[in-house]
């Protein structure tokens, strides 16, 4: 019997993947969190960070921004307004993302939701920049 499950994540764009996994590790409000087949029903909000996608042949990483997830009957729903393979970022564009953070993390109408998700963006970023 396989211990393999449905992940299906969606930007507003398009599918931009839909494949079968052994395990997927999240960034949510609550902290990380690893799904495995015959986990129980969840939906929650994501933050920003990595999904990080474990399948027979490797392992991927994919940064997101904030969105959803609803897992149900072995299938993985992941929502979110940005995703990007973390392969496919590049220095500069990293750069110019935390820069652009900052800059919106620093003005006084932000609110503290606004700044709490800024924080985890810019942290998150900083980490694969080094």
């Amino acid at each position: 019997m396989s211990d393999n499950f449905n992940l299906e994540i969606i930007r507003p764009d398009k599918t931009y993947l839909k494949t079968e996994v052994k395990e997927v590790t999240i960034p949510a409000f609550e902290g990380l969190m690893t799904i495995l087949k015959d986990h129980i029903h969840l939906v929650t909000f994501l933050r920003p960070g990595f999904i990080v996608v474990k399948k027979v042949n490797g392992i991927e990483e994919f940064y997101v921004e904030e969105g959803t997830v609803e897992f149900s009957n072995n299938n993985l729903l992941i929502l979110s307004s940005l995703v990007k393979n973390k392969k496919d970022l590049s220095s500069e564009e990293i750069s110019k993302m935390i820069t652009e953070a900052k800059e919106k993390i620093n003005k006084d109408a932000v609110d503290d939701k606004i700044k709490y998700i800024l924080s985890y963006k810019i942290n998150t970023l900083e980490e694969i920049n080094q």
